[in-house]
């Protein structure tokens, strides 16, 4: 029997769609082709190592199969809306983000802020933060899951500035309130770290003498408790 064609959006994101040259591109492969043989098909050998992928917002693995209408997304390891999970271009509100976590049962809130700072031997001038949104808030929303399973607590918030962040301004900003404090802060160090290995977001650090993206952590489900 013939193979049928199928076709695959694809999406790329930060450092790997400026060394390819696109952000989307429709990819026609053969029937049963899997998210290896994308990658052998656009990208080249030496561009693959620390890459993920998700399949449909799903994070997949290189032997997944393809589908016909999928949408595939590349994802370089990663730097580190509305609602309690948002991502958004304006400044981040941490008076805000404790009043949506605030409630008459919970007597501890644990806030953490990450800023740009200035880096050794350069001078920054400010950051730049690029997401895949839809999945990014979906890892915001599992995060939170897993955290009040973890450790009890009661509420979650996350916000992440998305665009050009000014030096001393906040790039992220974390509420967690629980009925104790021990808990609240235990829940909010795991979230912040898991935020950091997990949220498809990146970050190119701009200075003085040029621009480069920041590239850390492999992107990968939640770990396993």
């Amino acid at each position: 029997m013939k193979l049928m064609d199928i076709r695959v959006q694809v999406l790329v994101f930060a450092s790997l769609r400026e060394r390819l040259g696109f952000a989307a591109r429709e990819l026609t492969l053969p029937e049963g082709s899997t998210v290896s043989a994308a990658l052998e098909a656009l990208v080249p050998r030496e561009l693959q190592k620390g890459l993920a992928a998700a399949v449909n917002r799903v994070y997949a693995g290189p032997t997944t199969e393809l589908q016909d209408g999928d949408e595939l997304a590349l994802l370089p390891p990663v730097s580190g809306g509305s609602g309690p999970f948002s991502l958004r271009p304006e400044p981040l509100d941490l008076a805000a983000l404790i009043q949506s976590v605030a409630h008459p049962t919970c007597g501890a809130i644990a806030t953490f802020q990450g800023t740009a700072r200035e880096l050794e031997g350069d001078k920054l001038e400010l950051l730049e933060y690029e997401a895949y949104p839809e999945m990014a808030e979906k890892a915001f929303a599992a995060i939170a899951a897993e955290a009040k399973r973890r450790f009890g607590v009661e509420r979650v918030a996350i916000a992440h500035r998305m665009g050009r962040v000014p030096l001393g301004e906040a790039s992220v900003a974390i509420a967690v309130a629980s009925p104790h404090r021990a808990e609240a802060l235990d829940a909010l160090r795991f979230v912040i770290d898991t935020l950091k290995q997990t949220a498809p977001i990146w970050k190119k650090e701009v200075t003085r003498a040029g621009s480069r993206w920041v590239e850390g952590h492999v992107a990968r489900p939640l770990p396993e408790p």
